[in-house]
C-alpha cells in the first residue's frame, strides 16, 4: 500500500460560525444529520462542525480537489475510542475508487479559534 494523497485544511472558528449565520442553509448542504448531533441528540458546536468542514475540505485535497464531489458524500465522525473517521458515499466513494483508495487516516484538532484537519487517502 502507498499514500495516494494528503490534504491538510484550517478554518478559523469565528468566521465559519459567522457564514453559519449569514447562510443557515449552508449547514444543510455541507453535513449530514449525524455529523450535526452529539450521540445524545444534543446539536454539535460550531467548533465541531468547523473541524468537520475542515477535514472534508481536507478529504477533497487527498483525492486532487476534483470538480462535483458533494459534501454530503462524505462522513465525519468519531469512534467510542475517540479515533475520528472517514464514511464516503456516492461521489467522493466513486472518486476515491477510480484512485485505488483503500483506507483513510484522519486527524481533527481545534484550538486558538482554529480548527485544523489532516486526511490521508492510502491505497
Amino acid at each position: 500500500m502507498g499514500i495516494i494523497g494528503v490534504g491538510i485544511d484550517v478554518a478559523e472558528i469565528d468566521r465559519f460560525r459567522a457564514s453559519l449565520e449569514r447562510t443557515p442553509a449552508m449547514v444543510e448542504r455541507l453535513f449530514l444529520d449525524s455529523e450535526l448531533r452529539l450521540p445524545t441528540g444534543e446539536r454539535r458546536g460550531v467548533a465541531s462542525l468547523a473541524v468537520r468542514f475542515a477535514a472534508k475540505e481536507a478529504l477533497a485535497k487527498a483525492l486532487g480537489a476534483p470538480a462535483g464531489l458533494l459534501w454530503t458524500d462524505a462522513e465525519v465522525y468519531v469512534e467510542d475510542s475517540g479515533q475520528p473517521r472517514l464514511r464516503v458515499t456516492g461521489t467522493v466513494a466513486a472518486k476515491a475508487a477510480e484512485l485505488g483508495v483503500q483506507s483513510w487516516h484522519v486527524s481533527l484538532s481545534h484550538d486558538a479559534g482554529v480548527a485544523s484537519a489532516v486526511v490521508i487517502a492510502e491505497g
